[in-house]
């Protein structure tokens, strides 16, 4: 039954096998006991807001483009050339925050903001997720405990296209409820370590400075 493959798989793979190919898979270590509950300050949403690294001029920093292995760097010197507004250090701040939104979006099942942080492809695999889950009549009270490392993981142009992977490494809190609003897996008091790639890309030629996400894989 729907009901069922659903509830198995959010409890068994980070919000469910046929989520795979969206979110990504949870690691497979033990779960860390959180000792208090993640506590939303009045002033989190402007934190957390995706900002555009690109909107101003810069003085170049290449020091931040070194250390990496000889792809990674060669893919961010050529995005940095392509695009001289790009700052690397500003860009992985703000992957970081939209990779914060749109987990919650999702979680809360917010189609508007997601359909703004995507592109087609990836808008489409969290809507269908979102219906079916609501479909089955289930609903997540997933935390974001801590983002404990955001780094780059490939980078690469393609003609135009700046496309930049990202590693995450978070440890998230769930809960799943029923229609009746009952606890039928997870804790909020539990966090489970979830390793995360998510790819963003942007047309350099575009005056957009926003980065969309355009695929997710596990770590």
């Amino acid at each position: 039954m729907i009901w069922e493959i659903v509830i198995l798989a959010m409890i068994a793979a980070f919000l469910g096998m046929r989520l795979y190919s969206v979110l990504g898979r949870r690691a497979e270590h033990e779960e860390e006991v959180v000792s208090n509950r993640l506590e939303r300050s009045d002033d989190a949403n402007a934190q957390r807001q995706p900002h555009a690294p690109q909107l101003a001029e810069a003085p170049r920093n290449d020091r931040a483009l070194t250390g990496f292995a000889p792809a990674i760097e060669q893919g961010l010197r050529e995005i940095a050339a392509s695009d001289r507004r790009f700052e690397l250090l500003p860009f992985l701040e703000g992957a970081r925050g939209a990779y914060e939104m749109i987990l919650e979006a999702f979680w809360r099942g917010d189609k508007a903001e997601l359909e703004q942080l995507c592109d087609d492809d990836v808008y489409a695999s969290f809507a269908a997720a979102i219906d079916e889950r609501e479909e089955a009549g289930v609903t997540l009270e997933n935390r974001l405990i801590r983002v404990e490392d955001t780094t780059v993981h490939s980078a690469t142009m393609d003609g135009k296209m700046a496309r930049i992977a990202v590693r995450f490494v978070a440890d998230i809190a769930s809960v799943t409820r029923d229609a009746e609003g009952n606890v039928i897996a997870g804790s909020l008091d539990d966090a489970i370590e979830s390793r995360d790639i998510w790819t963003f890309s942007r047309d350099v030629r575009s005056e957009d400075p926003n980065w969309l996400l355009d695929e997710t894989d596990a770590a």
